[in-house]
């Protein structure tokens, strides 16, 4: 029965495993299709608004579903097909809004990284587990969506599509299944060589820890420059179309002539407003963007005609022509993201006001710099790639950056930049400061007269047993720590009237062995002082009674008690009368003694 009963607990105690387990993917998997369907009506929300405002809307809900089921597609990558054009060719639209993109982004990071972590009572997921299951609830409602999409004003091809939409949700659930693990580092930044001897190379989780940390701070450094990139692009674009505002503007009224037509162009031009800062950074890098398979813009020329659609952003394009000094100061963008990767860097291979044996190696700091400019690059290169594509036919073939060009300008910049930088700030801040640092020389020795001087002025300083008008020298810091030493504490009042001489004999130069702190040990060595606790009343009643029984014990006849201190509260003994015993017997105390018998008077005849 023991058996039987043993093993329906381990069966049902696995299937409940189990059944949480298969809890926790559903509840997964659910996260990935709320995260789309969430994307999704947001999208569709805006549509709808627009198409109710629209005076002359040129479909119904219908239609107006499918033109939302589509941008949501483009958000993710995916190539809408206009069929109706005036040509009667197919005019593909490839440029996916950055903006709109970061919505599902954030979706389904959100979803990924949540899923890690198990709900009270359920089981945690894998990584690989949580990736797939986020993924495919998100994949399940695009295949959805995909169908619905075809035949509307906007179309996709259903096997490209196929292809590129599951990139989106794969890579954003990568990165919350990462985040959610605790931001565990690729095997190939463990790997990376450490500048430096063998002989001197530390400890192998000291030299893993190392290395963590340089990439941590090569990821954070390459952040912040990609982010200096950007805001350099949206800085040039809007002092762009500031300077040609006229032309924007007229453009702007060009496309629609009702309120509800200008907002949705306003909202798209904010929607790729982050694409014309990617298109900015390129242009201040260097290789610029194209507009159409015959133009490239560059801040050194403008060349070829270009083939500009009527549209706010485009008016910020430089005119035909050789650059002027204006465009070529644009370069001072790759120069602000290379110092902001160099004080990335700086600010934790060398903080400020660090000691030299604290600070990274020279190596480590080129390192941690050259790998966030390569970081930079990668990052900018991506963007480029996507900010960019196809705006139709024909000359409409080629849109934005080449992101290859791109990167390679980006790598170049900041490492070029970000490495003597980070090297010319850590070499700063580890210069040694006049009248701050230690001057090299000769330290004084230990028991010189300036430094001996020194210590008994601070020691009588800090003592709270001397006056404060006691006279600094070595008697007086002498005898302040004899009386503050732990074992002469709670010593009593008479310790307090020896003289001076003998508390300096008992404590001694040095010479005898006697030391400041007390007698030293067998071996000539420093006593260590214990720890002080403090005696109880029943202590201090024996050690009274001890010394009065010495004292009566070497009280010579006739006299006086000795071996008392004077300060005591004791009484003074009362003076033998003439009618009392003609003398006690050395050492006596019965007569004293409450209760004791007297003597009977016959042997006191005898």
């Amino acid at each position: 029965m023991t058996q039987v009963s043993e093993s329906g607990t381990t069966l049902s105690s696995a299937s409940a495993t189990e059944r949480g387990r298969a809890a926790a993917l559903t509840a997964a998997f659910l996260r990935g299709a709320f995260a789309a369907v969430l994307g999704l009506g947001s999208l569709a929300a805006l549509v709808i608004a627009a198409w109710i405002s629209s005076p002359y809307p040129d479909s119904g809900a219908g239609g107006a579903l499918r033109i939302a089921a589509a941008l949501w597609l483009l958000a993710h990558g995916a190539e809408l097909v206009r069929p109706d054009t005036l040509s009667g060719v197919p005019a593909p639209v490839g440029v996916v809004p950055l903006l709109v993109m970061a919505l599902p982004v954030w979706l389904v990071y959100r979803s990924a990284r949540d899923a890690l972590e198990p709900d009270e009572g359920r089981p945690q997921l894998t990584a690989l587990g949580g990736l797939c299951t986020v993924a495919g609830g998100y994949l399940l409602v695009g295949g959805a969506v995909v169908l619905y999409a075809r035949g509307g004003v906007l179309s996709t091809h259903t096997f490209g599509t196929a292809l590129e939409l599951p990139l989106v949700p794969l890579l954003s659930a990568a990165a919350g299944v990462w985040v959610a693990s605790g931001r565990p580092l690729s095997p190939l930044l463990d790997r990376l060589p450490r500048p430096g001897r063998a002989d001197t190379a530390p400890a192998p989780a000291a030299v893993a820890a190392g290395r963590r940390r340089r990439a941590v701070v090569a990821m954070r450094s390459a952040t912040a420059g990609t982010a200096a990139l950007l805001g350099g692009g949206v800085f040039l674009v809007l002092c762009s179309l500031l300077w040609h505002a006229d032309a924007a503007q007229e453009t702007f009224l060009q496309l629609a002539a009702a309120w509800s037509g200008r907002i949705a162009v306003l909202l798209l031009s904010v929607a790729l407003l982050p694409n014309a800062a990617v298109w900015g950074a390129s242009y201040a890098l260097g290789p610029g963007f194209a507009l159409g398979t015959s133009a490239t813009v560059t801040p050194l020329a403008v060349t070829g005609s270009p083939a500009l659609p009527p549209f706010p952003l485009l008016a910020a394009v430089p005119a035909e022509g050789p650059g002027m000094v204006v465009t070529w100061a644009t370069g001072v963008v790759p120069v602000v993201a290379g110092l902001v990767i160099a004080w990335y860097t700086v600010r934790v291979a060398a903080p400020p006001y660090v000691e030299r044996d604290e600070a990274w190696g020279a190596g480590d700091t080129a390192l941690a710099a050259a790998l966030a400019g390569a970081g930079c690059a990668v990052l900018t290169a991506a963007l480029a790639a996507v900010a960019g594509g196809p705006m139709g036919t024909g000359r409409l073939a080629e849109f934005g950056p080449v992101w290859w060009l791109t990167g390679a300008a980006a790598l170049v910049w900041t490492v070029t930049i970000a490495v003597p930088a980070a090297l010319t700030v850590r070499a700063w801040r580890l210069r040694k400061r006049r009248g701050t640092d230690v001057v090299d020389g000769p330290e004084p020795a230990a028991g010189a007269p300036e430094v001996r001087e020194a210590g008994a002025a601070i020691r009588s300083a800090v003592s709270m047993d001397a006056p404060p008008d006691a006279p600094v020298d070595g008697t007086a810091t002498k005898t302040a720590r004899w009386r503050g030493a732990p074992w002469r504490r709670g010593a009593g009042t008479a310790d307090g009237t020896a003289d001076e001489g003998a508390m300096e004999r008992e404590e001694g130069d040095g010479a005898a062995g006697g030391g400041t702190d007390g007698p030293p040990t067998a071996d000539g060595a420093a006593p260590t002082q214990e720890p002080y606790d403090f005696l109880r009343r029943e202590a201090f009643l024996d050690r009274d009674a001890g010394e009065t029984g010495r004292a009566a014990a070497e009280q010579p006849p006739g006299g006086p008690p000795t071996g008392i201190s004077p300060d005591r509260d004791a009484e003074p003994p009362p003076e033998p009368s003439s009618e009392s015993a003609p003398e006690s017997q050395p050492g006596s105390t019965r007569e004293s003694e409450p209760g004791s018998a007297p003597e009977p008077e016959a042997k006191k005849a005898d």
